[in-house]
């Protein structure tokens, strides 16, 4: 260890501006952003590096959002000495913050697509100054004009291997100063070796330069690494979008009665708050004074608001749709039930970053395989007695047919290619590994509301009410924004309006009128002077009653989706096990699981309770697929093994979900599953290809039946080859993704 990251151990030391949170048990916690992260073994070193530190008692990697978030004991440990430390093993760390993130983000996007343009320029000119010299080794062209279009080639080729190389020699830099290697050690010293002898012998003006290799084989792995760095980008933290629903502030009653708008952090249990119609919660409590309508779907994933009086708890970040309240504070802004939520998620977003791809597992033992393969060839063709050029230059065509191109494509074009195909079917693949997550589940675990229903409730009896009572509630309905009055209101279209007066809404409980001398009242039971509903029915209701005479019950439903049933029953036939997981009330759930052949279901799950069986699941072996939409599935989507969300859900379980369905239809789910089970053939028969080309090409490297110039011609060739089978899944047959 350094003297520096020595010093930082020292307790006493002050640290250098980092933001440290105090975490539970008195100890510390640290998040930063590590943008130099690339694959799974930049994380293993990551985390290894970290670990190795003392007084750290938890180091976890994401990969897809570049975060890691370290909890130690500050009595061991400066926060200083976790950011040498990371320095130390190649990677340089800043302080997490989401704008900061999305920066940084975007500038290594747009240096790569940079690189690449320069790279592809290049790549283009140089082969064509490189035919002509081909077709004049073959003719009558003198070494004056080859030494003319060899140093042309270089003037091209120089300024865009140093450009362009960039982020592999930076990167390779970093991991030899650390002492360690990654897959960009060879690739960098392929592109320089392949120059520099080029630049040599266009000096002593040789028959044969390389410069097209090695630009070549530049613009072939940007190609890949900028393919994986967009999939990567559409990943971000689900959770940090998700405290954009917190107030930021909150309006305390003091003891004089005075009002005064402070933080929400600033929020101490027992204070009096003050919440106007339309302000969201600041705080978990209970209301003090007031009745009205809170829009609860954070936690149960309900759209129809809930009505609150006196004594009922109210949660943060649910929303007051109806008048205003007063209400006491029962828990901190980072006890609340939010903040649970938001800790759910990042625990399950942080531990999904463990999961290692295929290719980096593939390529794991590729860097010092290549190194000792093409050091052997060069002192093998030593020993046979050959020029150091000759055995240079057979080393240098090793290392460039065994460049990781075609395998670095086999993951990230497969998944490009299926991206396109599921786009065109109104499915959108949000995570890099998605696709390869998804081929591996093997349980369906559903949401009812919003995703196996449409999420919008539809009168159900309208034929059973006598048209007066019927024309009555809408013209009532008409007048409220209760997500149940306008229901009723859509079913009455086209009914004449009449002529109400004194109308009047009750928070939490219905609107009131008269007509003529009669009282005419629309809203829940109790306010309508009905105890009870007459009939069982599952789904919410709301009652009419016209002065003295009985109330009138509206039933409505939520309509499954058209093909909710067909879907199911298709998954069925493919040998998932489906349940079904609801925050709704038990007759409902229970109606929906019945009317889909559903036999596994649970009802009123909270988040925690979700989260809870999905970990169950897992413990008995289970990959499971989480189809929701609501706020309160945001911390299930994560913590499944793959989730899928309709594009109509609520924006942090877009955010949360794998890949987002558009349109009425389940039939997409299918479509993307089938795309999956297909991409992870093309994968694996990518990586076959890959394997044997490497199986044919190096035996004839190492032998010398290859140069520089057919090592990158084929090497490019393998990459074609690849790209050309991952192609094959753009083709859809019609009677495909029919459930």
């Amino acid at each position: 260890m350094s003297h520096a990251a020595e010093a930082m151990l020292d307790p006493t030391r002050p640290d250098p501006g980092l933001f440290v949170r105090d975490a539970p048990g008195g100890r510390a916690q640290l998040d930063l952003v590590v943008q130099d992260m690339h694959c799974a073994g930049c994380l293993r070193k990551v985390e290894r590096g970290l670990y190795e530190l003392p007084g750290v008692e938890y180091a976890r990697a994401n990969l897809s959002t570049k975060r890691v978030a370290v909890r130690w004991d500050p009595r061991k440990l400066k926060a200083g000495a976790i950011v040498a430390r990371l320095a130390e093993v190649g990677f340089t760390a800043v302080p997490f913050d989401s704008r900061l993130a999305s920066a940084l983000d975007e500038t290594e996007m747009k240096s790569l697509l940079r690189a690449m343009g320069v790279a592809g320029f290049a790549a283009a000119n140089v082969m064509l100054v490189s035919v002509s010299v081909w077709s004049g080794l073959v003719t009558d062209m003198d070494e004056t004009t080859r030494a003319f279009f060899h140093w042309v080639s270089a003037l091209i080729a120089l300024p865009a291997v140093a450009y362009a190389g960039q982020p592999f020699f930076r990167s390779a830099l970093k991991a030899l100063r650390a002492g360690t290697m990654n897959m960009d050690v060879p690739i960098a010293l392929a592109v320089i070796l392949a120059t520099s002898m080029s630049l040599v012998q266009t000096i002593v003006n040789a028959r044969h330069v390389y410069f097209d290799a090695s630009v070549t084989l530049l613009f072939f792995l940007l190609i890949g690494r900028y393919l994986d760095m967009q999939a990567r980008a559409r990943a971000c933290s689900a959770a940090q979008n998700l405290l954009g629903l917190r107030a930021t502030a909150a309006t305390v009653i003091g003891p004089d009665g005075a009002q005064r708008s402070v933080a929400v952090e600033s929020i101490e249990p027992g204070m009096r708050l003050a919440i106007a119609a339309g302000a969201r919660i600041p705080a978990d409590g209970e209301i003090l004074t007031g009745t009205s309508d809170i829009d609860t779907s954070l936690v149960t994933g309900e759209s129809l608001p809930e009505a609150v009086k006196p004594g009922s708890a109210v949660y943060a970040g649910t929303l007051n749709v109806g008048a205003p309240l007063t209400m006491r504070v029962t828990k901190r802004d980072d006890d609340t039930l939010l903040a649970e939520i938001v800790r759910l998620m990042e625990s399950a977003e942080q531990g999904r970053a463990r999961y290692v791809r295929i290719a980096d597992r593939a390529a794991r033992f590729y860097s010092p395989a290549v190194h000792i393969m093409a050091f052997a060839t060069m002192i093998l063709w030593f020993w046979l007695g050959a020029h150091w050029e000759t055995a240079l230059t057979h080393a240098i065509a090793v290392l460039i047919i065994t460049c990781p191109c075609a395998l670095g494509l086999a993951v990230p074009v497969v998944q490009v290619v299926a991206t396109g195909r599921l786009i065109r079917q109104g499915v959108f693949v949000k995570a890099a590994d998605g696709l390869e997550r998804l081929a591996q589940a093997d349980t369906i675990v559903f949401d009812k509301t919003g995703t196996l229903t449409l999420g919008r409730p539809q009168l159900v009896n309208g034929d059973d009410i006598a048209p007066v009572d019927l024309a009555l509630a809408v013209a009532l309905a008409r007048l409220s924004r209760h997500p149940l009055a306008r229901a009723l209101a859509e079913a009455g279209n086209g009914i004449a309006a009449m002529d109400l007066t004194d109308v009047n809404e009750v928070p939490g409980m219905g609107m009131e009128a008269q007509l003529g001398t009669a009282a005419i009242r629309l809203g829940n039971a109790d306010f309508a002077g009905a105890h009870a509903s007459t009939a069982q029915h599952a789904g919410p209701e709301l009652w009419l009653r016209r002065g003295a005479g009985d109330p009138v019950c509206f039933r409505f439903a939520d309509t499954l989706r058209p093909d909710a049933r067909a879907t199911i029953d298709a998954l069925k036939r493919k040998g998932f096990a489906i349940e079904l997981l609801s925050g709704d009330r038990e007759p409902a759930v229970r109606a929906a699981a019945h009317a889909l052949g559903v036999a596994e279901w649970r009802a009123a799950a909270r988040p925690a309770e979700k989260i809870a069986r999905l970990e169950e699941l897992a413990r008995a072996g289970r990959k499971v697929l989480m189809i929701g939409d609501g706020l309160n599935d945001a911390p299930a989507l994560r913590a499944a093994h793959v989730s899928i969300s309709p594009a109509d859900a609520a924006d942090v379980s877009q955010t949360a979900a794998d890949f987002i369905f558009q349109g009425a239809r389940l039939a997409p789910v299918i479509e993307t599953i089938d795309v999956a089970l297909k991409s992870r053939r093309l994968v694996f028969e990518n990586f076959g290809l890959a394997l044997a080309y490497n199986a044919v090409a190096v035996p004839l490297a190492v032998a010398g039946f290859v140069t520089p110039l057919v090592a990158a011609i084929a090497m490019s060739s393998s990459s074609i080859t690849v790209i050309g089978n991952a192609m094959r899944l753009s083709r859809r047959k019609a009677a495909e993704a029919r459930p």
